[in-house]
């Protein structure tokens, strides 16, 4: 059944910045692959008088930064499934279904679509190297793989996803709270960041991985909030039932 409240319209989306930034940022990551760009901010997190990346054993990046973040961020996503299931039965939460739904979605796609596209492109993480003390072959996004016992499993970033997945925030609370959207959207990034540099200082991504990663994570969030939320005002339909718009 659906929900008796009226929602309000949705806020203009320019999708041309929505969709065109992810796009742009697209091309650049491709033609990086033609530049040491990767390699020489790994360089930088690289220390073989140290015994590797600075940091591969911090106690601080694997168990706060990364294991205790990344479950605080599976435990937000649990609530957000338990609000949604809790939005069909409790009549404060039953104007929020679709966007608790929007929540879950998002959040569920942003992060479930690394593990597979890790196995489908085997790239190497910095650590597996041989120019960082390991013994595997480095090799581009769009390149053949040299044949390798041990296929690679870092692209694109999983941890990074953690982060950016929260950009369904910003989508979620656009049309509701516009003000709480843009800090949503800022901590999202930040966290994401944060993360990724993370990562970097253990060798387990380069940094284009991780910007791939914040691209689909976007456009995933988007996509979710396009087809389940976005509800352009009429005025808005009668101009683009006016004016043709190409897709």
């Amino acid at each position: 059944m659906s929900s008796s409240v009226v929602r309000p319209a949705s806020r203009p989306l320019n999708f041309w910045v929505c969709l065109g930034i992810p796009a742009v940022v697209a091309i650049i990551l491709v033609l990086l692959e033609l530049t040491s760009l990767d390699m020489y901010l790994a360089n930088l997190f690289y220390d073989p008088a140290a015994g590797g990346f600075v940091g591969r054993h911090s106690y601080f990046l694997e168990n706060i930064l990364h294991e205790r973040a990344k479950q605080v961020v599976i435990a937000f996503s649990v609530f957000a499934v338990l609000g949604y299931i809790a939005s069909f039965f409790v009549a404060k939460l039953k104007p929020y279904k679709r966007e608790l739904g929007c929540l879950v979605l998002s959040l569920g796609l942003a992060t479930s679509f690394v593990t597979p596209m890790k196995a489908v492109t085997a790239v190497q993480c910095p650590w597996s190297l041989e120019q960082f003390g390991g013994h595997e072959t480095y090799s581009e996004l769009l390149s053949h793989r040299p044949h390798t016992d041990k296929p690679g499993r870092c692209w694109p970033g999983g941890h990074a996803a953690t982060g950016f997945t929260l950009f369904a925030l910003f989508f979620v609370l656009r049309d509701r709270r516009p003000r709480m959207a843009r800090a949503a959207f800022v901590f999202a990034f930040a966290l994401g960041s944060v993360f990724s540099v993370g990562r970097m200082m253990q060798g387990a991504h380069f940094f284009s991985h991780n910007v791939w990663t914040a691209v689909f994570c976007w456009l995933i969030c988007l996509g979710s909030y396009y087809y389940i939320l976005y509800r352009p005002s009429r005025k808005a339909n009668q101009m683009g039932n006016a004016t043709p718009v190409n897709a």
